[in-house]
């Protein structure tokens, strides 16, 4: 049997995760739209191992979406009680205040292990619940600021795609909940099936959280466009050599000066970030399809040794390269 086939036969066959997605008065159109599309939609090639989808009200009486929608919820916040993951989809503003007794049901719902995960301006519900108290966040770029006066508290990243605190989930601008949706089907189910949602969607399969959510000049012209992609297979390819400043310079056919600039406007970052976020990507891949052992994982990515590559994945991910690996890893595959 082909190796994809038995991964698909490995899932679990038992209901999977309850999301309950929040639909309140001024509802965020696009944003509930994506919790519809990754979670909503059924999959039946999953069988009856995908996630199981309900609505909660936030407020009583009728709720008015973005672009003159009507929304009808499947019942009132007492969904939550039985929710393994709530999805905040935007906020109706940053300035208008969260309801009590939403503040309530999400700390309950928290507190009996379910996880919580915030679009765009979905996280001001969250600081409001005081669950990001001492944790990591992001939201989108225009809001950081303001999150950060409001919610000293809170450790604002800015300029992430997401942020995965494990139970608790934060994406930055409205797209970006695509990136975040995508990585905890990832997380829940492996990369092959993350994936598949994608290619449904017709979308990259993965963009890591890190990645900026700006580029100060996105679209280059087209001889430098050219240069630059070959120079990304290129690193792709050989992702485990050593690679300078000066040699990717060369290669690009650019001074270092101009190099470092275009380089800068591809990608929002520097070389040496890039590399890493790009040898971090690939030793993710091989923890999650491959028995290679940690040492060689290493080798094969581009880190010096053993020690190099675990001090950096800790660093990112907030997890040993064997934990990921037993979180990732089918069970019957370990």
């Amino acid at each position: 049997m082909p190796e994809n086939s038995k991964k698909m036969t490995n899932l679990r066959q038992i209901p999977g995760p309850l999301v309950t997605v929040l639909a309140y008065d001024g509802l965020c159109t696009f944003e509930f739209g994506v919790a519809v599309e990754i979670f909503g939609l059924p999959r039946p090639e999953m069988g009856n191992d995908w996630y199981r989808f309900n609505v909660a009200s936030v407020d009583d009486g009728e709720l008015r979406a973005t672009g003159g929608i009507h929304v009808v919820a499947d019942g009132t916040l007492s969904l939550l009680d039985k929710a393994d993951l709530v999805v905040i989809p935007g906020w109706r503003g940053i300035d208008e205040p969260v309801p009590p007794s939403l503040i309530d049901a999400l700390r309950q719902a928290h507190a009996r292990g379910c996880q919580l995960l915030s679009i765009c301006s979905g996280v001001f519900v969250l600081a409001a619940t005081g669950l990001l108290n001492g944790r990591k966040a992001t939201t989108h770029w225009r809001y950081t600021e303001t999150l950060k006066a409001r919610y000293p508290a809170i450790q604002v990243v800015e300029d992430v795609l997401y942020q995965d605190e494990g139970d608790i989930l934060t994406s930055a601008g409205s797209a970006a909940g695509i990136d975040l949706c995508l990585h905890l089907v990832r997380r829940d189910y492996g990369p092959e099936v993350a994936n598949r949602v994608a290619h449904r969607l017709v979308i990259p399969p993965h963009r890591d959280g890190a990645q900026t959510q700006q580029l100060s000049r996105p679209v280059a012209r087209l001889r430098e466009s050219q240069r630059m992609g070959q120079l990304f297979d290129f690193l792709h390819q050989n992702i485990a050599q050593t690679h300078s400043v000066s040699s990717l310079a060369r290669r690009a056919g650019m001074s270092e000066r101009t190099f470092l600039r275009r380089f800068k406007d591809a990608t929002g970052t520097t070389p040496a970030r890039w590399l890493l976020n790009a040898r971090l990507q690939q030793a993710k891949a091989y923890l999650e399809t491959s028995r290679l052992s940690i040492d060689s994982i290493a080798g094969q990515t581009g880190f010096s040794h053993s020690a190099t590559l675990r001090h950096h994945f800790r660093q990112h991910f907030a997890l040993s390269p064997a934990q990921y690996r037993k979180r990732f890893t089918p069970a019957g595959e370990r």
